[in-house]
């Protein structure tokens, strides 16, 4: 389960320093901003991508996931209660569950309806997001049996 956790946080950490990445003007995968924003972003009608406040945010949140799925599987020590430590596992899987969910909604399919991004979201984008829901999950459970 050590392996799992540590594989969760590498891609949540990765994840959330291309955000950061982003916002401080990185264009890859493409090569300008408006094909950025069709990969990555997806909202019909955006040509330019967030601001370095709201990259940073989203970078802060994905590291802060990635922080509890360590926390949850014992791979690095919280400062919090082990019950404050269990909820917040399960409020991070609960978000991952719903962004994994939600993209392949109507309503979500007609907001981000941008390519690349509205088929890498339903192959690749949202599946990763409801696998680490799953393990989070995982992690929960075992904590309560405990």
């Amino acid at each position: 389960m050590s392996v799992l956790a540590a594989l969760v946080f590498i891609f949540l950490a990765a994840t959330a320093a291309l955000h950061l990445a982003w916002g401080f003007g990185l264009r890859w995968p493409a090569r300008d901003e408006r094909e950025l924003v069709a990969t990555v972003v997806g909202a019909t009608g955006r040509t330019r991508m967030p601001g370095r406040a709201q990259c940073a945010l989203a970078a802060a949140a994905i590291l802060c996931a990635a922080l509890v799925v360590l926390w949850l599987s014992g791979l690095a020590t919280s400062p919090l209660p082990p019950d404050a430590v269990t909820l917040l596992g399960g409020g991070v899987a609960l978000v991952f569950a719903l962004r994994g969910s939600v993209a392949y909604t109507g309503v979500w399919r007609t907001r981000f309806a941008l390519q690349p991004f509205a088929r890498n979201d339903r192959r690749y984008y949202a599946p990763l997001c409801l696998v680490t829901a799953l393990v989070c999950a995982i992690f929960v459970f075992e904590r309560m049996r405990s």
